[in-house]
């Protein structure tokens, strides 16, 4: 059952459809019930990045959200929802994409996971300690709902990269810097992060998702999914198939794979529902490959002057700028800054793209090196 992926059809967020739809997923991984004990206490993990109304798909849809609440309330538990933006009141971002309504009308409680604790990770590849909120390690289990989206550093995030909404928002950019501008070591921390979380269930919404420049000012895409998998991993692997993606081009993907785990491999995962074949998604936009970083595989004196030539890294667009500092304020590496427009200093720049995924105005893009735009498949 671990390496079980499940796949239904959606072609709406009307209630009814969507409760039907995710029921139907977790019905193929043997129901509910086998995720989900009565008297627990459950933690609803869905995708709160920024408050903006649900048609924008930024966030999780509050339809899928009340599904799983009722779907928890159905098991005999008390289900809980709950996130940590990376900036802003979580209360407030739930109030305005509307989970908080879908909370009030189903009477589950919204949580703040702030509250950090340093973990030890003694299983952890990459980090043997972890920050997380307190909050969160307080629940008999959690079940993910992710968003399904693109990221300009992550390609695409999915339900492994979700659980990063356990870390309080003010440690993220911590993180980013611990991380630098190694991809592999980021996406080694949120692998360390989700096996330690270990997530009973996730649930991806994929009714619509978000192409192009996500995950906070794409466009929408419906795709009239939803897929559920106890292990995220496997699931996260069999979304970018559908998408048309290979699994090497997801950091987090590539990275479990050096890892040996086998959920990673499309052959070591069944899927069930609906025919493979049948739903690949065409066309999709994918945001270009970012944060490569050639310091590791070139020499020093080659590295300095191809850097730039080579290496994505987020693009103002001056024009939809409005100034409101944003950025600024969550530029970990703090290298931006302004004057009369917002000005980067790429030299320090570490290309975790916060600020891209943070504007509210969809101003900043993720844009390739010149060489690479010029010469496909470098």
């Amino acid at each position: 059952m671990h390496n079980k992926v499940s796949i239904k059809r959606c072609g709406s967020y009307d209630p009814g459809e969507v409760y039907s739809a995710v029921k139907g997923a977790v019905d193929l991984l043997g129901g509910i019930g086998r995720f989900v004990k009565p008297g627990e206490r459950i933690l609803i993990k869905p995708n709160l990045l920024a408050g903006k109304p649900p048609e924008k798909a930024v966030t999780t849809h509050p339809a899928m959200v009340k599904a799983m609440i009722r779907l928890v309330r159905d098991a005999g538990a008390r289900p809980f929802v709950g996130d940590s933006p990376g900036m802003g009141s979580v209360f407030k971002i739930a109030e305005r994409c509307a989970v908080m309504n879908a909370c009030r009308e189903e009477g589950a409680p919204l949580v703040d996971l702030s509250n950090p604790v340093i973990v030890e990770n003694p299983a952890g590849h990459t980090f043997r300690r972890l920050e997380v909120s307190r909050d969160a390690l307080n629940y008999d289990g959690i079940i993910n709902v992710p968003k399904l989206k693109t990221h300009a550093q992550m390609f695409l995030t999915l339900g492994v990269k979700n659980l990063f909404g356990c870390v309080p928002g003010k440690l993220k950019p911590q993180w980013h810097l611990t991380a630098g501008v190694d991809s592999a070591q980021f996406s080694g921390m949120l692998l360390d992060l989700y096996l330690y979380l270990k997530p009973r269930l996730t649930v991806m919404d994929a009714v619509v998702g978000m192409e192009g420049n996500g995950p906070g000012s794409g466009d929408p895409r419906l795709i009239g999914l939803v897929f559920a998998a106890p292990n995220a991993i496997a699931m996260d692997t069999v979304v970018t198939e559908v998408l048309g993606a290979k699994p090497e081009d997801l950091p987090i993907l590539k990275t479990a794979r050096m890892r040996g785990i086998k959920e990673a491999e499309m052959a070591n995962i069944e899927t069930l529902g609906e025919e493979m074949r049948d739903i690949r998604v065409k066309g999709f936009r994918f945001p270009p490959l970012a944060g490569l970083n050639f310091a590791a595989a070139l020499p020093y004196f080659v590295d300095k002057r191809l850097r730039k030539a080579l290496t994505s890294r987020p693009h103002v667009d001056h024009r939809a700028c409005t100034l409101c500092n944003v950025c600024v304020e969550v530029c970990p590496p703090e290298i931006m800054r302004k004057t009369g427009r917002i000005e980067i200093d790429y030299s320090k720049c570490i290309r975790c793209y916060c600020c891209q995924e943070m504007c509210p105005h969809g101003a900043i893009s993720s844009r390739e090196g010149w060489l690479k735009r010029i010469i496909p498949g470098l």
